[in-house]
């Protein structure tokens, strides 16, 4: 992960690097993080797009974690990896990152064809503290990533019209600023939730969400980690 220098880059890495000893512990240490998010394009070109998904494994406190990367725009596969890690935290939502982040992390690692950018199935901004799984393995990571949820955790919304491509901003209930789109990516299904994680923008990150579906409601990316991880947890990865 990258900072302003090394004393605070030692310091950020310590925070990502630590287990939360409770609820308070883990909510201020996602308000000090947020303040690394990067709202805007850190990237020239896509070439490559990745999705990552993850699953508890059946009767073990283990999570598995599937990353499968295409290139972009043909969204051909290129290559996938997967990795298990020991849960460390429980399961309590807006905190999801300190129990699923480590098995993002594992997996990224073992890629040899890192991708331009990194969709999660989640949540980036669109968050009570603004700073979902999305953002949270973005920065630590220090790559771009969108958050792409199924369900909203965070904000209001009105619906958008029943065609593909339509989307409504997701607004902080309180500010009333834009945290995320909420996009139609086919007709006559729910909407997806698309949030910033790291280093793209709002504009860009639902375009891309929106070419990545080939039809379906969910991106390609993160629809083909989710039959991955699917069949993984179902044996020993």
């Amino acid at each position: 992960m990258k900072s302003m220098d090394s004393t605070e880059n030692e310091r950020l890495d310590k925070l990502f690097q630590k287990t939360p000893a409770s609820y308070e512990e883990a909510v201020a240490i996602q308000k000090e993080l947020r303040k690394m998010v990067i709202p805007r394009n850190g990237f020239k070109e896509i070439n490559r797009v990745a999705g990552a998904d993850l699953a508890p494994i059946k009767d073990e406190e283990k999570l598995v974690c599937g990353i499968i990367v295409f290139s972009y725009p043909g969204l051909e596969e290129i290559e996938r990896v997967s990795a298990v890690v020991v849960e460390q935290f429980p399961y309590i939502p807006g905190l999801l990152a300190f129990r699923e982040g480590p098995a993002i992390i594992e997996a990224f690692k073992k890629l040899k064809n890192k991708p331009d950018i990194l969709m999660v199935d989640g949540q980036g901004i669109a968050h009570p503290r603004g700073f979902g799984i999305a953002c949270h393995v973005g920065v630590f990571l220090d790559i771009p990533t969108v958050g792409v949820a199924k369900q909203r955790l965070y904000g209001k919304y009105n619906e958008p019209k029943d065609s593909e491509g339509n989307w409504t901003p997701l607004t902080a209930p309180y500010e009333g600023n834009t945290i995320g789109a909420v996009l139609r990516t086919k007709k006559k299904t729910k909407p997806v939730f698309v949030s910033i994680g790291h280093k793209i923008d709002l504009r860009t990150a639902v375009k891309l969400s929106l070419q990545c579906s080939k039809g379906y409601r969910i991106p390609e990316p993160t629809r083909q980690a989710d039959i991955f991880v699917a069949r993984l947890k179902t044996i020993d990865p």
